[in-house]
């Protein structure tokens, strides 16, 4: 079994990873697919203004090689590291850790169908603004993936 195990700094990606092991602590993965996506964050992209994708893709190019991109850059494999640690006693024939850039919904939908994911394992909640975004990328994910979604809570 092929699984892509989406995770970030939350909570909720915490109690997707405690599922994950406790599901597959004792079996053998044909692959484990660890994935982080980078977002965008601070409260003039995030809380202020309302941005297309394009306007978004152009923003990201324009912060490539700043040092707000090597503050994502670092912040992402940092996470990517925790969990690589913690999930060291999983028995995989083959892993995988990926850092990808857009949104977290759609990198999520075309890294499973890219590498023929058998499984999505993501946590329930991500956002920080009250019912606004809680649950959003999860929800995507749910209601629009090929594969079995299981969610952490």
């Amino acid at each position: 079994m092929k699984v892509l195990l989406a995770v970030d700094e939350t909570k909720g990606s915490k109690a997707a990873v405690e599922v994950f092991k406790k599901v597959f602590s004792s079996q053998r993965l044909e692959k484990l697919i660890l994935l982080t996506v980078q977002k965008m964050e601070g409260k003039s992209v995030m809380d202020d203004l309302l941005l297309s994708d394009s306007e978004i893709n152009e923003l990201r190019e324009a912060l490539k090689g700043t040092e707000y991109q090597e503050i994502l850059d670092r912040k992402s494999r940092k996470i990517i590291e925790h969990y690589e640690n913690e999930l060291s006693e999983i028995e995989a024939a083959e892993k995988e850790s990926t850092i990808l850039e857009g949104h977290p919904a759609e990198e999520i939908l075309k890294l499973t169908e890219d590498e023929g994911v058998d499984l999505i394992v993501i946590g329930s909640r991500g956002g920080r603004k009250g019912n606004f975004l809680v649950g959003s990328v999860s929800r995507e994910v749910i209601n629009r993936s090929n594969v079995p979604v299981l969610v952490g809570k």
